[in-house]
């Protein structure tokens, strides 16, 4: 580990000296793709130099130790010194195992999010509504921008289907693991009798490609015009906006139709294909992975249930990690940092165990 440690940050180094070359900042890609890799190898040249100054100032006060010839004051002094930077080189060795981990390479990109309502009707439409909120509410709390690209919603509120872009730092590392099946139990506003219900709503976290990192032949594209439908709006159904695109080769089909504007119709649908395909080529590449390590957590299954949301009892238990928080209100609300942290570190452990077993 530490010999990586040693090229890595002599690497960064490296960086630091060729992003002030003239000939570097005057070209735009080279310079960010070095900042990129800069901003990655930060953290851990920086836990890497704490590391080596607690571990100098352990063998230091060791050293002192040995000699001997202290006198008592000094000797308590030194003690805790060694007992505080040992501590600290655990600590550290520590942290840089997790640093060091292989990084999914999608975890600084922005985020497609689609929710789509499955079984359960308009209560299932309903929820989907709620998971957008909440999702909103979250990005909204990092200092992350949304925006709706398409959506079909229902006369009382909920979506029958909603996609939604979220641009952040670091975006796809916080969702990626909210891919899966969603189960809500509650007591909906039709129900008379008091019953509680069962729902579910499928959301997928898709990685956002720009038309540089993945390219789409024009020719496998057959693009339909159509004229809007939808719950409601003065524009429905009076210009021919809506787009529908369907990549021919994999029969992927993209509908856009919330904006009055053909042309930002289209750009949205190609933003929504563009990550469907990706995704789904990630997918096929990593399923022999996935077939022999079967992580728990981070599997982006769209069929697997991932999570249920119990209303009566004001809990969410996330089936993945066995985790209940009884803050129902609080979680719907955005507040996800708690669950996603637990979901992250779960997360880090099985990829740590897995690289153990491989060493």
């Amino acid at each position: 580990m530490f010999d990586k440690l040693g090229a890595t940050e002599s690497r960064f180094e490296e960086i630091n000296q060729r992003l002030m070359d003239p000939t570097v900042v005057s070209d735009p890609k080279k310079y960010a793709d070095l900042m990129k890799e800069y901003k990655n190898l930060t953290p851990i040249v920086e836990k890497y130099r704490q590391y080596k100054q607690a571990k100098n100032d352990l063998e230091e006060a060791e050293m002192l130790l040995e000699e001997g010839g202290l006198d008592k004051d000094f000797k308590e002094l030194i003690t805790e010194q060694l007992t505080e930077n040992k501590k600290l080189v655990e600590e550290y060795s520590a942290e840089l195992k997790i640093l060091l981990l292989p990084k999914d390479p999608n975890d600084d990109k922005n985020v497609i999010v689609e929710i789509r309502g499955g079984a359960g009707g308009e209560e299932s439409a309903l929820f989907a509504n709620s998971l957008y909120r909440m999702y909103s509410m979250y990005a909204d709390s990092q200092g992350w921008k949304t925006e709706v690209l398409s959506s079909n919603p229902t006369e009382l509120g909920g979506y029958k289907e909603i996609s939604f872009n979220i641009n952040g730092d670091s975006a796809y590392s916080k969702m990626k693991f909210e891919s899966g099946v969603h189960r809500v139990q509650r007591v909906p506003e039709t129900e008379t009798q008091g019953r509680i219900h069962t729902s579910t709503v499928t959301v997928a976290v898709l990685p956002e490609v720009d038309e540089i990192e993945f390219e789409i032949n024009p020719t496998d594209l057959k693009i339909d015009v159509f004229r809007s439908s939808g719950a409601g709006g003065q524009h429905v159904n009076k210009t021919e906006s809506a787009i529908r695109i369907t990549h021919l080769p994999t029969g992927t089909v993209v509908e856009c139709q919330d904006e009055r504007s053909q042309h930002k119709n289209k750009d949205k649908a190609m933003k929504i294909l563009r990550s469907r395909i990706y995704e789904n080529m990630l997918a096929e590449q990593n399923a022999a992975v996935a077939a022999d390590r079967k992580l728990q957590v981070g599997t982006g299954d769209r069929s697997e249930r991932i999570r249920t949301y119990n209303y009566p009892q004001g809990r969410m238990t996330d089936h993945r990690i066995g985790l209940t928080l009884y803050k129902l209100e609080s979680i719907l609300n955005g507040d996800l940092t708690e669950l996603f942290d637990a979901l992250i570190t779960f997360d880090q452990a099985e990829k740590l165990q897995a690289s153990s077993q491989q060493d």
